[in-house]
């Protein structure tokens, strides 16, 4: 069967995590409010290993955009989530993408450009199959780059952001966790 975006959803949320969060995020009133990456693409993944769909996801990332460029702005989601969120013993990250150029280079190394939108980070995952982001608003799927890698376990370099030595370390991450994921 073919990965569509509903079933993607379908998969994802039977993680009840992922229910949860994507119940709960409204609550915070955030701008472009997504969900996103690992505990998207991870679940079909473990679906298709027979696993729980919950299984190797290491935190739950949510992406929005706010034009408050300061850590304390941040901050301040950041601790209202934290309250709202406690409950569910996982970690929830939040991150403005509007101030992500801030401290990229420092934490990664190289530039980054200035983002205009939350899916402007989506854009820019190092494995191109998984730029996939669940918008919480609207339970539009968002995924530059289709669905066929993840549903062929296909680890294909982003051309929107090709940087080969992170590439090849995510990718093999992934691939030690899901052996037939193939490195093209």
């Amino acid at each position: 069967m073919t990965l569509t975006c509903e079933r993607l959803v379908d998969i994802a949320m039977t993680n009840s995590i992922n229910a949860e969060l994507i119940s709960r995020l409204p609550g915070l009133g955030l701008d472009q409010c997504m969900l996103t990456a690992g505990c998207l693409f991870q679940a079909v993944w473990n679906e298709r290993a027979q696993r729980d769909t919950g299984w190797g996801v290491k935190d739950y990332d949510v992406f929005y955009f706010d034009t408050d460029l300061s850590w304390e702005a941040q901050n301040e989601v950041i601790q209202r989530a934290r309250s709202l969120f406690q409950d569910l013993g996982v970690n929830v990250e939040f991150k403005n993408q509007a101030r992500v150029h801030l401290w990229y280079g420092q934490r990664f190394g190289g530039t980054y450009p200035r983002l205009e939108s939350a899916r402007d980070g989506v854009d820019r995952y190092l494995v191109a199959g998984t730029c996939i982001g669940l918008d919480v608003a609207s339970g539009e799927v968002y995924a530059p780059y289709g669905l066929a890698d993840v549903d062929q376990g296909v680890l294909r370099i982003n051309p929107a952001n090709p940087r080969p030595e992170l590439f090849e370390q995510k990718a093999k991450s992934y691939q030690e966790r899901w052996p037939w994921l193939r490195i093209m």
